[in-house]
């Protein structure tokens, strides 16, 4: 497996805000630009999704993929992992790891390794990974914020 590839952002929202955001797949393609299509296939039995299959289209990457989904039970840590290779990758693992500040923010830790089917030199997939982790924490920031100011 690949060298994972770690980044935290903070968000001014509790810990469960950022959790219901990110827990809410169908809802990706409003707010995560390069997320076509997220479909929840199978559900545990409290209703969180354990597989949810995207449809993914950022340019000169696109594919279609099917993730495991794994929770805390505090949602504190959010897991997955890829179900089968798809078109563009081998394997995938990540996790977003949500821990409260005591000033009413939280710290989102979002971790990341993708094993590519197409070879990519190292330097260009950590180059890489580091945009799409920050352009995903950024838009989730967004997300989570925007949200907190309609409420």
């Amino acid at each position: 497996m690949a060298d994972s590839s770690t980044q935290s952002i903070t968000i001014g929202a509790s810990p469960d805000q950022v959790a219901a955001i990110i827990c809410d797949f169908p809802s990706y393609p409003e707010w995560t630009e390069a997320v076509r299509r997220a479909e929840v296939i199978e559900e545990y039995e409290d209703g969180y999704a354990s597989q949810v299959r995207f449809s993914l289209d950022a340019g000169v990457l696109a594919d279609e993929y099917v993730l495991a989904y794994e929770y805390a039970e505090d949602l504190s840590r959010i897991e997955w992992h890829l179900v089968a290779p798809s078109r563009m990758q081998k394997a995938q693992r990540g996790s977003y790891d949500i821990v409260g500040n005591l000033d009413g923010t939280c710290t989102v830790t979002y971790t990341l390794e993708v094993e590519l089917s197409v070879g990519m030199l190292g330097m260009f997939r950590r180059k890489a990974e580091k945009m799409i982790m920050d352009t995903a924490l950024k838009q989730l920031k967004r997300r989570v914020e925007e949200a907190g100011a309609a409420q």
